[in-house]
């Protein structure tokens, strides 16, 4: 240790120089312990880079489109990685129905990495090409066909990751009265916000509206302009075109009318949701703030929407402005399926009152609603059961299927039924609709018991009450499934605010 002599012919400890030895000397000759920090001062001739922002992914396209609703995505593509399209493959339904390649997931799950790959190399090098849908038809509620446009497999993996790209920006934008076709939304949670909204606001008339063909009738023109509000990365949009002029294979028969979504593609959907927001939502949400001289309430799903007003003048004129705006962006709202009708606790009390009967029903997402009462009569209720036409459409489905399955094992098709018989409760088992439950169990019945009867000459063997054990033994009693939608829908708006 340096030191030095002091008059009195004592040592002191000598202060050495503060030259960034192994031990701090301002420390040591303090007689305290070393700070826990580096001692060396660093070079500073040099300005220091700034440390660059590592992307944060999809996560970073979803902050960043909640800070700023006006931003436009420049650079989308890179997130159409390898991996998103394996996850999106693997995101498909395994059994879904083939395109016009003919390829099914099993197939296309062989040498999965090279077809991945390859996959993800065309699309960025801006050689992949989008093959035609495939024309299918389903039948529909009132009797007609509803085509359907079926994408190849390699379309469907595309497809899929985009739309979990795109969605990451959207789902900062669509309103909150919008629910068709949405992440953690459904059609119980948009009949939930219905309900309340029928039966805590001033509602008197209902607009029971339907897009005409809306699926068919997308003006692609527009549908581009609305996506460019957002997207400015000229290669996903170029993908996009690439899906929709792809046009349909029907047998053999090329068609692209030059307008339209097909029905059935992946990307459908949401494109749809991006077109009614710039047309419907973002217009209604508006006019329902600056024009309406009394209470409105909305809610949409997919091209079904209802309007509820609390003034038969705000109704009327909402009407035609809606008409005359859809008319702008080449829609039409359907001239059977689009009504004007009082309803209401209001309307209700005013047409007793007057003796003009109970007031007009209306069909939203599979339920019938109906200006009831409560059990003792004081209060207004709004009562909701299944639509008819959907009951009988689904019996008379499972009729088909009964006969085709006639001579299957007993327990197999038993099983088959309740399976069957669980979903449609676990849809229609709502409040006040238990009488529905029971009609459509009582139906599965008599239907069953009829094929069981015809797999034979002997088919008076089957009793009503042998008939009954094995009905019981094999189908649930009827229930309700669901809580009240009041209940529901402020606990979900609880859960959101937290």
């Amino acid at each position: 240790m340096n030191a030095s002599g002091d008059s009195d012919g004592s040592i002191v400890p000598m202060k050495p120089t503060n030259n960034g030895g192994t031990e701090p000397p301002a420390e040591s000759g303090e007689e305290r312990g070393p700070a826990r920090r580096n001692a060396k001062q660093p070079n500073l001739n040099r300005t220091p880079k700034p440390e660059r922002r590592r992307s944060r992914g999809l996560l970073g396209v979803r902050e960043a489109a909640q800070r700023d609703r006006s931003l436009k995505f420049t650079a989308l593509l890179h997130h159409l990685s390898v991996e998103l399209l394996t996850a999106s493959f693997y995101d498909l339904k395994k059994k879904a129905a083939t395109g016009v390649d003919g390829v099914t997931w099993h197939e296309y799950e062989q040498d999965l990495e090279e077809r991945i790959a390859d996959l993800h190399g065309r699309i960025h090098r801006g050689a992949f090409r989008a093959k035609p849908s495939k024309r299918v038809y389903i039948e529909k509620a009132d009797g007609r066909k509803r085509p359907l446009g079926i994408p190849s497999l390699e379309d469907k993996i595309a497809q899929q990751a985009l739309r979990t790209v795109l969605q990451c920006i959207y789902e900062e934008d669509f309103l909150g009265f919008s629910y068709g076709f949405r992440p953690r939304r459904s059609p119980h949670q948009a009949l939930d916000a219905l309900y309340v909204g029928i039966t805590k606001k001033r509602v008197n008339w209902i607009l029971d509206a339907d897009i005409e063909g809306f699926f068919d009738n997308i003006d692609r023109d527009w549908l581009v302009k609305f996506i460019e509000h957002r997207v400015g990365d000229r290669r996903i949009v170029r993908l996009i075109l690439k899906w929709l002029g792809a046009g349909i294979i029907e047998g053999t028969d090329w068609s692209d009318n030059g307008k339209g979504t097909p029905q059935g593609a992946i990307l459908s959907p949401l494109l749809a949701n991006v077109f009614l927001h710039y047309v419907f939502d973002l217009w209604i949400n508006s006019w329902r703030k600056t024009q309406a001289r009394g209470q409105c309430i909305v809610v949409r799903y997919a091209d079904d929407f209802v309007i509820g007003f609390e003034s038969e003048s705000d109704a009327r004129e909402c009407l035609a402005a809606l008409a005359k705006r859809f008319e702008e962006f080449g829609l039409r709202l359907h001239p059977d399926k689009t009504r004007l009708i009082e309803f209401g606790r209001h309307s209700a009390a005013k047409r007793k009152r007057e003796g003009r009967g109970q007031c007009e029903t209306f069909d939203f997402l599979g339920m019938t609603h109906i200006c009831s009462r409560t059990r003792n009569g004081k209060r207004f209720a709004l009562r909701r059961i299944t639509m008819a036409k959907r009951l009988r459409r689904t019996l008379s489905a499972i009729k088909l299927e009964l006969r085709r399955r006639r001579h299957w094992p007993v327990g197999v098709v038993g099983r088959w039924l309740a399976s069957v018989y669980r979903g449609w409760q676990g849809y229609h088992g709502v409040p006040n609709n238990l009488h529905r439950l029971e009609q459509f169990r009582r139906a599965l019945f008599l239907l069953w018991r009829a094929q069981l009867r015809r797999r034979s000459q002997k088919g008076t063997r089957w009793t009503l009450e042998r008939m009954q054990r094995l009905f019981d033994k094999h189908i649930p009693s009827a229930r309700i499934t669901h809580p009240w939608p009041d209940t529901r829908h402020h606990a979900r708006l609880r859960a959101r605010a937290v």
